[in-house]
Order: structure tokens, then C-alpha cells, then sequence
């Protein structure tokens, strides 16, 4: 998440303070005369909760640590340790526990960060609606989760664009797991995701982007070379599949529901020292067209077509409904849809659609 909340500043000149640096910044949890609501259990003088420690929370719950949080906060570490003390004290809990050089969130932590991320980017997004929007004028951080055959695709013209337009921006790339990527998106952790259609829940956003097909790639003297590959070619060859975090290849789960299974003889976490291997080998590896074009260019490999009837797939955006009118994310998420939607090859179909809840 973003480092840069205007409510920050000045957070070390008022460690000892009740009140907000920022007026109109206080959440109100409780009214002289009535209990405070639900799981609140707090004091009369913590009725009134600064915003900066809601911040300061989302910092050590991501960074793992107070001083990790100071240095990505820029704040001294003490100023972070009072501001936990003042949350400790009003959700009556420790909020982290500390095992070895982390430390870890509380069952009171994890049932509140998901919603106190959310909150957090939509007052980011409010602070940046402004009818002068200029991406030059960014300086702020997205986490993006991309397939590992997109991330080599989009992220060098991504850079090149932001070079060019916000150059303030920073990006990191996570690999973020196929039953993973609504948690992650929901907790903050990932502010863009761009994968095939999965199915996720109304809090998500998705835009569909192209369509991408399955193809087989091969050394360049490869005996399948040569002629068009049968089925039973395909079939009788050894292969080698690629599996980032251990999980079955799609291709494969819809051939063993027919009783057909591939004869992998290498599993690799990436594509790219997939492609080296089959240089080398006689193996064949499938993997989506985008990037085998791109790795053909780089590595001495064919690609033909994939001898088995398999649709085409989908590939979509997908982003949190708090980020849906950030004007930031909105840039961004356009300049990720321009690249993938000019990579050669792509599909763009009628099928097409503009950004909606998932």
C-alpha cells in the first residue's frame, strides 16, 4: 500500500497526543453516555481513534515488524511503538505477538486488517480526486500480481511508459496463488491482478482483457519439427510442465477427465527454464502463445499449434471495489490493459467488456 497518506506527516511531533494532526481524521467509536460499540473496549479518553494508527497497523501487519513499519512509514521507531500501544489499549488485545525477529497479528488483528486496508486506500483515493489529475505527480507504490508468463510481457513496457509519464511510481510484482488472489486483493496486499477467469466474490472488479491460446514449443531439429503434429504425436511425446507453487497444469486436469494423461518427465517452476530445457532436450513444453512468441525470440525453440481441441482462454483485470474510482489505479490499470491488448498475437474478441463487479 501507499506510504504517502497526508495524515502522517508529523505523526513523531504528536506521538503523545489524543487528537489527529488532521482535522475531521478522528473516527468516532463511542457518544458520551453509551457504551462503545461492539468489541470497541476502550477507555472514555480512547472514544476518539486517530486515523494514523490505523495506518501505522497496516504498516507492521504487511512489514512483519515495528521497525520495518517505522523505515516504511518514515518514523522513528518509537513513534511507532506508542502508536500501537495507543491501538493495544483501545481493542483491549496485543494486536501482535512476536515469534523470533517477526511478529505475527492476533486473531483480533486478522478479523479487522482486511477492512482497515480497504478504508485505508479509499481515503487515498479521495485525497487524490481532483479534476487536474497528473500521473507525473504520483509518488506512491502498486503491488501487481501477474501470471508468470505476463510478468516478462508487460512489466519492461510498463516501466518504459512510467519512465516516460509518472516516473514517481513504484511497482513490485508478487506471485500470488490461483485460491490466494481475492484474499489478497481484499487484505491490500495486491492492488492489480491480471490472470484467466477464476471465480471470485462481489468485492472484486474484473475487465476482461483478451482471449490467449495454448501452444506447443519444441527445439528447432525436434523430429515433430517437421509436418503438422498429430494427436498422438502430442501424446506419445515426453513433456515438461511448469508449476510455479506445485499445482496440477490446467491442461492436464482436463485430460485426465478423459483418462488421458502426459508423460511429464521435468516439472519446472518457470517457462522461461522450461524453454531452455526443451532447447536441449527432445521434450515439448505447452504454454500459452503470448509467451512462447516472446521466448522464441530469446531461446533457439519452435512453436506449432496444439494438436487437442482447447478454447481459447480468458484473461482479466482484477482489482478490489475500493480502488474501481482511484484515479491513480484507473491510469494504471489502462496502461496494463494497452500493453496486453497490443501483445501480438492476442486475441481481442466481441467479448469484450468494461470493468464491472466480478
Amino acid at each position: 500500500m501507499d506510504n504517502g497518506l497526508v495524515f502522517l506527516a508529523g505523526i513523531d511531533h504528536v506521538a503523545s497526543s489524543r487528537t489527529s494532526p488532521v482535522s475531521g481524521f478522528n473516527l468516532e467509536q463511542g457518544q458520551p453516555g453509551r457504551p462503545p460499540g461492539r468489541g470497541a473496549a476502550m477507555t472514555g479518553r480512547e472514544s476518539r481513534v486517530d486515523l494514523n494508527l490505523f495506518r501505522i497497523l497496516d504498516a507492521i501487519h504487511t512489514h512483519g515488524g515495528i521497525g520495518a513499519a517505522a523505515r516504511a512509514l518514515h518514523l522513528t521507531q518509537p513513534a511507532v511503538s506508542h502508536a500501537l500501544n495507543r491501538l493495544r489499549a483501545h481493542f483491549d488485545d496485543p494486536l501482535f505477538v512476536r515469534q523470533g525477529n517477526r511478529v505475527f497479528p492476533t486473531e483480533r488483528t486478522r478479523a479487522v486488517i482486511a477492512d482497515v486496508q480497504a478504508h485505508l486506500k479509499g481515503l487515498q483515493a479521495v485525497s487524490r480526486l481532483r479534476a487536474d489529475f497528473d500521473p507525473a505527480a504520483l509518488e506512491m507504490e502498486f503491488a501487481l500480481g501477474f501470471r508468470d508468463a505476463l510478468e516478462p510481457i508487460v512489466l519492461p513496457r510498463l516501466l518504459a511508459r512510467l519512465a516516460a509519464s509518472a516516473p514517481g511510481l513504484r511497482l513490485v510484482s508478487r506471485r500470488v496463488a490461483l485460491g490466494e488472489l481475492e484474499r489478497e486483493l481484499v487484505a491490500g496486499r495486491i492492488d492489480l491482478a491480471v490472470d484467466r477467469r477464476l471465480p471470485v466474490g462481489p468485492r472484486l472488479v474484473t475487465e476482461y482483457l483478451i482471449e490467449d491460446s495454448l501452444v506447443v514449443a519444441m527445439r528447432r531439429r525436434h523430429a515433430l519439427a517437421a509436418g503438422t503434429m498429430r494427436r498422438a504425436e502430442y501424446l506419445a511425446a515426453r513433456h515438461v510442465a511448469v508449476s510455479p507453487l506445485g499445482e496440477p497444469h490446467t491442461l492436464d486436469v482436463l485430460l485426465g477427465q478423459s483418462g488421458v494423461f502426459r508423460d511429464i518427465r521435468l516439472v519446472c517452476q518457470h517457462y522461461f527454464a522450461a524453454c531452455e530445457a526443451i532447447a536441449g532436450s527432445d521434450l515439448l513444453l505447452t504454454l500459452p502463445l503470448s509467451y512462447a512468441q516472446h521466448l522464441s525470440e530469446r531461446v533457439p525453440i519452435l512453436v506449432r499449434p496444439l494438436p487437442l481441441r482447447v478454447r481459447p482462454f480468458p484473461i482479466l483485470g482484477y482489482w478490489h471495489e475500493s480502488r474501481q474510482h482511484d484515479q491513480a489505479h484507473a491510469w494504471l490499470r489502462g496502461q496494463v490493459g494497452e500493453i496486453i491488448r497490443g501483445e501480438p498475437g492476442m486475441r481481442r474478441t466481441s467479448r469484450r467488456t468494461p470493468a464491472r463487479p466480478a
